[in-house]
């Protein structure tokens, strides 16, 4: 039989109000007494019901997480950064895994204000206009991950999709590519993949390149798509000099690809990635990629969300990390 409340006050002769405030700090209490309904706490093993604790200091201690594949690397190394600076101020997690459908974001949106959570971190591959809707409403301070929300109100943290992305293919333009494909995310997807699309067309039209809409394709973050992708390329007898894969996993597919198929990277194609998980620098060869600082964009996205819930002032509603442009051994210049 499990001991209550009401055990631990009759043991150490209080009434279960002042049983109450010791566990909670709510109220003042001598410190002889304290010390007596702590170490009847000890001896009885009693643990508070979080729910009953959580409806009395109306803190929860838990940050509801909202993430659209669990399997994709990138948002697992986020949830490190979210993990750990949760920890440090002794928050936990509920987390929650939607598959980038709009009807299980906005269920999970529901059940955590229903589990009574503090604060939300959310991320998702389409930021659909009832969701926008929803997210201005919410009484629960929320942060996205990864999405430009200028023109909202919602809190973000990302860095600079698209200048990466001009970026990078700028740093193959230069390095003498004029044929290069682009494998984004799916086209009803309006994330972070638009701004990597509209920087990838910038600096092909800046530079006088023509935009060859046949080497655009659409995948889904995975290796196995991006693969597929590639094999068409060569199926089609349109296989570009580049390809810029906007993750570092469809990049890993398409270099299997081509190996698979007898090409060599990067001496027939150059390939490059986005994001530079840890996996670009152990596969071979070397992913040449964007860097973004993934761990810190969960940890300050958590950082902001903890500053809500304390009503300290937060620097900026849309936080830009800085990014990086690494090269490494799967590009090559072909001037």
């Amino acid at each position: 039989m499990s001991i209550t409340i009401k055990d631990v006050a009759k043991k150490a002769g209080v009434s279960i109000s002042t049983v109450s405030r010791v566990i909670n700090g709510s109220k003042p209490v001598s410190n002889e007494i304290r010390q007596k309904v702590l170490k009847v706490i000890e001896e009885t093993g009693y643990m508070p019901n979080p729910v009953a604790r959580s409806l009395v200091m109306k803190k929860s201690q838990l940050i509801g997480v909202v993430v659209p594949d669990l399997s994709n690397v990138f948002i697992g190394e986020i949830l490190n950064g979210i993990e750990e600076i949760g920890k440090m101020y002794d928050y936990d997690i509920l987390l929650c895994n939607t598959y980038g459908q709009l009807e299980q974001e906005l269920r999970y949106l529901n059940l955590l204000k229903a589990k009574q959570v503090e604060g939300i971190i959310f991320m998702t591959w389409n930021l659909q206009e009832k969701l926008v809707e929803y997210l201005e409403k919410i009484e629960v301070p929320v942060a996205l991950i990864n999405r430009n929300t200028s023109k909202l109100h919602t809190p973000s943290v990302s860095i600079d999709n698209f200048k990466a992305a001009y970026e990078m293919t700028e740093f193959l333009i230069k390095n003498g590519h004029k044929r290069i494909a682009l494998i984004r995310s799916s086209m009803d997807q309006n994330a972070f993949g638009l701004d990597q699309y509209n920087g990838y067309k910038k600096a092909l039209d800046d530079h006088g390149l023509e935009i060859h809409e046949e080497l655009i394709r659409y995948g889904n973050w995975k290796m196995e798509n991006s693969y597929q992708i590639v094999k068409d390329f060569i199926d089609e007898n349109i296989l570009p000099t580049a390809i810029f894969a906007a993750s570092d996993e469809m990049a890993i597919g398409a270099i299997n690809c081509l190996l698979d198929n007898g090409y060599k990277v990067p001496e027939d194609v150059s390939v490059v990635g986005f994001n530079d998980i840890k996996l670009a620098s152990i596969y071979r060869p070397k992913l040449t990629t964007i860097h973004q600082p993934i761990y810190d964009i969960g940890a300050v996205a958590m950082r902001m969300i903890i500053k809500k819930i304390n009503g300290e002032e937060v620097d900026s509603n849309v936080v830009t990390l800085p990014h990086e442009l690494i090269v490494r051994e799967s590009s090559k210049c072909i001037e």
